[in-house]
Parts: C-alpha cells; structure tokens; sequence
C-alpha cells in the first residue's frame, strides 16, 4: 500500500488523527507503509495495511467494521500493529466485530487506541474472539481517550481462547476524559502451559458507571493467570469489578487482584471469585478498597496544589 502524505489527507483523517494523537499515539505510525496499521472512524475504513507474516480483511458494515486479523503461523511480527478506532461527532453507533488469530509459533503485538473526544450519545461496541495458538503470543493494549462530557458507552467484549504454550497478555486503560458508561466483559479459555495476564485501569468521575468482568478458566495442565484490576472512582462515580479465575487442571495456578479507590460519594463493589476443582489446582485472590491516602495529599498540597488536583495527581499515578 502507498503512502499518504499529511498534506493530502481529507479532513476525516486529520480529524482521526489529532484524535490518536490525543489519546497517547503517534499518528504517523498510521501512514507508515512499512508498519501494519488500520484506522476506522465511524462505520469507514480509512486506512489498511498489512505487511509480511499479516493478513489483514475488513468489511464495512452499516454501523461499523468486521475485522479480520491473522498472523500466520511461525511469524514473528518485529513492530506492534497499530489500530485507531473511534467516532468524531457528538453522537452516533460504531460497532466493532474482531476475529484476532495468532497461528501455531506466533508473536504480535496489537497496539489499539479508542477515541470518542466529543461524545455527547456515542455507543461503542465491540465484540472479539481471539485465538492463540500453540506456542503463540498475542499482546493486546487498548487506550481510550474521552471527551469531558460523560457521552459515551463502552461495550467491549471478548472470548479469547489460548492453546497449549500460548500466552496471552491484556491491558484496558481509560482514565483519560470522562467514562460515561463502560461494560467490560473478557473470558478466556486457557490450555495446557498456558499463561493469560489481564490489566484493567479505569478513572470514573461525577456520575460515570463501571462494570468490570474478567474470567479465566484454566482448564489446561500448568495453566496460569492474573486478573489485576485497577479502578479510581470519585464524585458520585459507580464501579463494579467480578474477577473470576477456576482452576480445573492439575498445577493450574491464577491469582485475582483489586484495588479501588473512592473518593466524595463514589460507591464502589469488589468481588473476587475462585473455584477449585482439582486438589492439584491453586486460585489466590486479593481486594482492597479505599480512599486516597490523607497524608499524601497533604503533601502535594504543601507544595502548592489545590485538594482536588492532588488527589488527581495520586490517583493518575496509582493508574500509571
């Protein structure tokens, strides 16, 4: 595929790409030819380009992309793959359906930035299926960026399924601009030598509402996982995190850990759930929920900073 120059980009993609670059990218990895990247604003595919080892299909929808990636089986991708997805406009439905493949002996990692900067009534939904295959690797790190205005809805979903050796890595971060609504539900399938790794990290402020589910079933010898949860509530804010790990194989080890912090009238629910099934299997878990430590913030406000933006400031860094 040829590359784009800035200069004769039609407004949709400068406006994309102002949003990646506020959400933490570097647009001009999207308009690199020798880096694979796909970029989808709305229900349009803007930019599309696979490289060796990748095969990359899309199909537009009438309210978003069905979306095909696979790498094939023994490729070793040097450089992440760059996604961009999100809506401009205040309002409007982007639907995402994503069939991710990691073939036998694989590696990739999968770089996603969501931006939604002037939400007023935007639904986001995206349902995925990820496979990682024998001795394969998938890493998935999604960022979203928000408007200040609370208008969006989050709805990621995801089955993912890991063979024997295969290793699985995942980290949701939104604490940038307002949550509005998030829906987050991941469950994973995890084979004989398997490892999974789950990092969510969430910022909900005035009246956003966030629900988080996370399963893992090791349901392979040696299997292991983390579900690690981290979510900073304040004003009149709502969390709700269930992390389930069950162990069904002889030396499966998982381990569920929470961490919430609360703020002003913010509620917060914590449920760490393990089931055990094999007397050679081992599940941990741990949650804690709390306020932001007084002493640090007087601290920070000693050294100039008004209440509220010292407590910004140690939660952004609890978030890092």
């Amino acid at each position: 595929m040829s590359q784009i120059t800035l200069n004769t980009l039609p407004s949709e993609i400068k406006d994309m790409d102002a949003a990646y670059s506020a959400a933490g990218g570097d647009a001009a990895v999207l308009h690199d030819h020798e880096l694979a990247s796909l970029v989808i604003s709305g229900s349009k595919v803007l930019n599309a380009n696979g490289v060796e080892g990748i095969v990359l299909e899309t199909q537009e929808t009438e309210h978003g992309v069905d979306v095909k990636l696979t790498i094939k089986k023994g490729y070793k991708i040097p450089h992440p793959v760059h996604l961009c997805f999100g809506l401009i406009p205040q309002d409007g439905l982007q639907e995402i359906m994503m069939n991710f493949v990691a073939e036998e002996d694989a590696a990739v990692e999968l770089v996603a930035h969501c931006t939604f900067p002037n939400a007023i009534k935007i639904i986001h939904r995206m349902e995925a299926q990820m496979h990682v295959g024998k001795n394969a690797s998938l890493k998935y790190t999604e960022t979203h960026f928000h408007g200040p205005y609370g208008g969006a809805q989050v709805i990621p979903r995801a089955k993912v399924k890991i063979e024997e050796g295969g290793s699985y890595y995942n980290n949701f971060s939104l604490v940038s601009g307002r949550v509005g609504s998030l829906e987050f539900d991941y469950d994973v399938d995890a084979e004989k030598d398997s490892v999974c790794e789950m990092v969510t990290k969430v910022y909900g402020k005035k009246d956003d509402k966030i629900r988080i589910m996370e399963k893992v079933s090791l349901n392979g010898e040696n299997a292991r996982s983390v579900i690690k949860s981290r979510l900073a509530i304040t004003e009149n804010a709502e969390s709700e995190f269930r992390g389930i790990t069950e162990g069904h194989a002889p030396r499966s080890r998982g381990h569920v850990d929470c961490l919430e912090v609360i703020q002003g009238n913010a509620k917060a629910e914590a449920v760490p759930i393990i089931r055990v099934d094999n007397p050679l299997a081992k599940v941990t878990h741990e949650a804690a929920i709390g306020c932001v430590d007084k002493k640090e913030v007087e601290t920070l406000m000693a050294r100039g900073l008004e209440e509220d933006d010292a407590i910004d400031t140690i939660v952004k860094g609890m978030l890092a």
